[in-house]
């Protein structure tokens, strides 16, 4: 929405947040009337979705009212802007309960870099949002609360930035923080209809847990625009140029519908999706050409062992280890044992890197869906084994582990609707490809654009 569209008294809530940014800058709305807006919008639909952990409405409405004598206001990329913070990383003042009744709920004593370098931006924290516990599932909940999908409550958010892409689905924020160790900000943005993008190993701070997964978990960003996702990934890399999202060249795109994990089948209503978005491309110049994306089963056991032996080391920070739901209890034994039985083997992730590249040999970006099927039912996992949840992950969610384990950039587009709930495009970049992955998105999003929030919230209020 451009400033010639506001309309007086303005109402924040439904604009992208380039929108939000560029009217505070102007001076056209105050922080703190968006802050406030959006704060309402969370009263009134959150209880049903329950995207959010904590709400800071008082300390946000003071930072808000602070950042509107801040001396270069009129030059924050993010003047204004409301985000939430995925509660898996540091907020000055906030306990990080990382989704489990076995963490601390003392405050933290300062901001992750991450959250620092949002408000240095300008964007205004209201809150912190759910995840499964430690952050190890496809879908979010726990101990701690249940996050549903806007589109569909019964159906879940995904995870495990699950809490972060309804908020943004759901209208609640324009932009939100996620992080990502073998899909967490690609899966449930696909599952809620928003963008998700993860960047390339290296490129934003990471500091997650106790090694970011030994380097495969980064933070990045939801957003319901590709220009909303990439400003926001700008300040998080502290790039400015990744704003500026330029049409890309004529590429050479590697098309992968089936899915690499054996005994996961993809939806036939799912590939379909897919494969509309590569007639797209196809449309636009590009081409698009089928590959089979193999992940053998050595690769796919060091993929489990590095998700394991994480879980197991994050544990060991836990205030309470003791009051672990019984899967995480599962998990986290599986690492140990990992660990013990030396099956963490060294430069297993940079062979897999080699091997992959070599797959995509001659090519530009990877093309795949982002889940195997819409999304699944909202809770009950919590209650059931830890196998039972392994296998509803893996069938779930079996394409977007490729990319953490290789390091390598990635990025979730809405594909379209299958029964009433959306489907996600994925696309994955060699090293370096955060530019192109955000102008490839972008002309998906021109030639086939979204539903910016799910229907029922449209429009706000």
């Amino acid at each position: 929405m451009g400033l010639s569209e506001l309309v007086q008294p303005p109402r924040t809530v439904g604009w992208t947040a380039c929108a939000i940014a560029q009217a505070v800058r102007t001076g056209a709305v105050a922080p703190l009337q968006v802050a406030r807006e959006h704060l309402q919008q969370i009263a009134l639909h959150d209880a049903a979705i329950g995207a959010f952990q904590r709400v800071r409405g008082e300390a946000a409405l003071r930072e808000a009212a602070a950042l509107a004598a801040h001396p270069q206001l009129a030059s924050l990329p993010l003047a204004g802007v409301p985000v939430a913070i995925k509660d898996s990383i540091q907020v000055a003042g906030e306990p990080m309960r990382l989704g489990s009744a076995a963490s601390s709920d003392a405050p933290s004593a300062a901001d992750h870099e991450v959250v620092r370098r949002l408000r240095a931006a300008g964007a205004i924290v209201l809150g912190l949002t759910r995840l499964p516990e430690l952050a190890l599932w496809p879908f979010t909940d726990g101990a701690l609360g249940t996050t549903r999908n806007p589109w569909n409550p019964q159906r879940t958010a995904g995870g495990s930035s699950g809490g972060s892409a309804a908020a943004v689905a759901a209208g609640l924020v324009p932009i939100a923080h996620g992080n990502d160790g073998l899909g967490s900000v690609r899966i449930p943005a696909a599952a809620c209809g928003v963008i998700g993008w993860k960047p390339g190993e290296g490129v934003v701070p990471a500091d997650i847990g106790s090694h970011s997964w030994f380097g495969m978990a980064c933070n990045g960003a939801l957003a319901t625009t590709v220009a909303d996702a990439a400003l926001m990934a700008s300040v998080l890399a502290d790039r400015p140029e990744l704003a500026e999202v330029p049409a890309p060249p004529a590429l050479r795109i590697a098309l992968a519908t089936a899915s690499p994990v054996p005994g996961a089948r993809t939806d036939p209503g799912v590939e379909a999706a897919v494969r509309a978005v590569a007639g797209a491309l196809r449309r636009a110049g590009h081409a698009v050409e089928p590959i089979a994306l193999l992940a053998p089963t050595g690769v796919a056991l060091s993929v489990f062992a590095h998700w394991f032996a994480g879980a197991a080391d994050d544990a060991q920070l836990l205030a309470q280890p003791q009051r672990l739901l019984p899967r995480s209890r599962r998990h986290v034994a599986a690492g140990r044992a990992v660990r013990s039985l030396g099956l963490l083997r060294p430069g297993a992730r940079e062979r897999w890197r080699q091997r992959l590249e070599a797959m995509l040999a001659g090519f530009d970006l990877l093309l795949t869906p982002t889940l195997a099927s819409p999304a699944i039912a909202a809770q009950g996992w919590a209650e059931q084994g830890w196998l039972a949840n392994l296998r509803a992950a893996l069938a779930f969610a079996p394409f977007t582990g490729a990319a953490n384990f290789a390091g390598l950039p990635a990025l979730s587009v809405p594909a379209g609707l299958l029964q009433g709930l959306p489907v996600g495009a994925h696309f994955v970049g060699r090293a370096g490809s955060e530019g192109l992955l955000f102008s490839v998105a972008a002309q998906v999003e021109g030639e086939r654009p979204w539903a910016r929030l799910a229907p029922r919230l449209q429009g706000g209020g």
